[in-house]
């Protein structure tokens, strides 16, 4: 008890010293349902139904991703039980969701099961596990993020201004413009538009970049994903963090950053499609110079075509050569069927996983 005691109390000091990692949510407002004739749909049909392997009972302690005020994650995990109780009538969840900061640290602490974290695995945090048990954690993606839903892992975008003829962007550009060290192979840093192929009045043109504050996870993911593991940003990056109003509301960082690039013509930014406007558009983002080139779309993140896709993984405790244990094993196999994954369309905030990529993540339990 003394350690979760710590952990909630370590979860609690987070949230509060942090709100640029962990930003307050608004009260709960949850979408529709998938529609019966939509893409989430007839995704998770291909998916193969759960097939128990063996009976299990007891107790599974979920950390992680959640809020300590909100009914953030209840109603999602508590369909997963309802669910999983169906095959498994012995078993029941022990519900202690407190924030993406305790999830790992209460496999390690032996009080949690299973950690679903809102956000791909942190080094730090895996860093911590490994430190802790000599070996290191087991992450297994459970849901692809979402498109648009605030709070959900929602699409990293790049846009510009309206007036903007710019199209596409290679993540080897968008590191160049963004980023000092252009790890991913351009020639040199990209600092006008006429770098990017722009004549005209645009080629001389400084690109103004907006971003996520440096010190919010988004951030962290951009640098992972686009500057090749670097930290060493463009000098001329301007930075947006919530802005917690006297009312209660939240000017999100996100709109904040259309909001600005709406007001400059040679800016580039990174937000979301949930935050833009008519003044603003999205590019498409290519891997490689030939392409293709892709729009983050529901479709794009379930097929894992857009280049910047995000899921949320449940991680587990598995020392080297073990099996998982039972009711572990099996619970994570449910999330990965069709029933697991309806529950996914049923929540409505989250993607579900291809069947494909399902395949793949049910080696990993093997």
């Amino acid at each position: 008890m003394k350690n979760k005691s710590c952990l909630l109390a370590a979860a609690a000091l987070v949230a509060a010293l942090c709100p640029a990692i962990l930003a307050q949510p608004s009260p709960l407002v949850l979408p529709p349902p998938a529609a019966p004739d939509s893409l989430e749909v007839r995704t998770v049909e291909a998916i193969p139904p759960y097939r128990p392997e063996q009976s299990v009972s007891g107790t599974i302690s979920i950390w992680g991703h959640g809020h300590r005020q909100l009914p953030w994650m209840r109603r999602l995990v508590t369909l997963w039980e309802e669910g999983f109780r169906r095959f498994h009538p012995s078993t029941r969840i022990d519900y202690q969701m407190h924030g993406t900061s305790s999830g790992i640290p209460s496999l390690f602490n032996g009080l949690g099961d299973i950690a679903i974290i809102g956000e791909e695995i942190l080094p730090e945090a895996a860093a911590a596990f490994e430190k802790a048990k000599h070996y290191p954690p087991l992450g297994v993606e459970i849901c692809t993020g979402s498109f648009d839903v605030r709070n959900f892992d929602y699409a990293q975008m790049f846009f510009v201004h309206r007036d903007n003829p710019l199209t596409q962007l290679t993540l080897a550009q968008l590191d160049a413009v963004f980023g000092t060290e252009h790890r991913r192979g351009a020639s040199a840093n990209i600092r006008t538009w006429g770098q990017l192929g722009l004549t005209g009045e645009w080629a001389q043109q400084p690109i103004t970049p907006y971003s996520w504050s440096l010190d919010d996870t988004f951030a962290y993911f951009i640098q992972q994903a686009v500057l090749g593991g670097s930290h060493r940003w463009n000098n001329a990056l301007k930075e947006y963090r919530h802005i917690y109003n006297s009312d209660g509301t939240i000017y999100d960082h996100g709109q904040q950053i259309l909001d600005a690039l709406a007001r400059d013509r040679y800016g580039i930014a990174i937000s979301n499609q949930r935050y833009a406007g008519p003044e603003v558009k999205p590019l498409a983002i290519g891997q490689r110079p030939e392409g293709p080139f892709v729009h983050a779309s529901k479709a794009s993140l379930i097929g894992r075509t857009y280049p910047l896709v995000r899921t949320i993984p449940a991680v587990v405790d598995r020392p080297p050569g073990m099996p998982l244990a039972p009711k572990v094993r099996e619970f994570v196999r449910f999330l990965l069927s069709r029933e697991g994954q309806e529950v996914v369309n049923q929540d409505g905030r989250y993607l579900p996983l291809s069947s494909e990529f399902i395949a793949e993540q049910l080696k990993k339990i093997e």
